[in-house]
């Protein structure tokens, strides 16, 4: 297990050999070697206003980064073109709040909305998923099969779920387990979730169906620190965990279990 030292650790991804940090209230994006873990040269995205996430598009070889309830800005690897990319609609109360992104699409959650925003990788929007009242969505991401897993709060029945929903925000089924209210998802090519639980100090594994396999990283592996972002690289069976209150990132082998 490695890690990158940051403060208050809000997003993480990476793109090819480097890993992209981004961290509250501070418009720089951190650069560091995947392979060696040495600190690169930082992104200055001095117009970004307030990061609150980030994910990496490897088609497009591109970052996009959110601003919390107002745009997504889409940043060349480099830093050296810096675009506002996506930008709220009047028609919507906030903006953007989370986001996730497959080889050719992007997911953006807006959570005072109830909705899915899903894009190409040119940034035209293919539809807006409108989910059930109930839900407050939290991350969401796209499955292989074309349907979106949801992290949410249930405003009915009072407690955080994970839920699939088809294109329509039909909910076709839903994992209940024992959960915090700050959970985080990734997913891999086969459907397998993995949920990282703030509350419990642990990431569960999930299969294609939202059943339970098993608690992939538990607590003590995690030394009882609260996982608040994740991305998984498949190709390398890596899971890159962002603690936000414990200032780092780091990174479990997960291939083998």
């Amino acid at each position: 297990m490695l890690s990158f030292v940051v403060v208050r650790v809000i997003g993480v991804t990476q793109l090819d050999d480097v890993v992209y940090i981004v961290c509250q209230s501070s418009s720089t994006i951190r650069r560091f070697s995947a392979t060696t873990h040495q600190r690169l040269t930082d992104i200055d995205a001095k117009d970004v206003g307030g990061p609150w996430d980030i994910a990496a598009c490897e088609r497009m070889s591109q970052l996009y980064v959110v601003e919390r309830f107002e745009c997504v800005w889409r940043v060349s690897p480099d830093g050296a073109d810096i675009k506002r990319w996506l930008t709220k609609s009047p028609s919507d109360r906030r903006g953007p709040f989370a986001l996730s992104v497959t080889s050719s699409r992007l997911l953006v959650t807006s959570a005072s909305d109830n909705q899915l925003i899903h894009l190409d990788a040119g940034g035209d929007e293919l539809r807006r998923v409108r989910l059930p009242d109930y839900m407050d969505p939290r991350h969401a991401v796209e499955s292989p099969s074309g349907t979106f897993i949801v992290c949410h709060g249930n405003t009915q029945l009072d407690q955080p779920q994970v839920s699939e929903v088809n294109t329509e925000g039909q909910v076709l089924r839903q994992f209940s387990g024992s959960l915090g209210q700050q959970l985080r998802i990734a997913a891999d090519s086969r459907g397998n979730v993995f949920v990282a639980d703030c509350k419990y100090c642990h990431i569960l594994l999930l299969d294609a169906k939202l059943a339970l396999r098993r608690i992939i990283i538990d607590e003590q592996q995690l030394n009882y620190r609260q996982p608040f972002r994740l991305c998984y690289m498949e190709q390398s069976g890596q899971l890159l965990v962002g603690f936000y209150h414990n200032n780092s990132v780091e990174v479990f082998d997960v291939l083998r279990r």
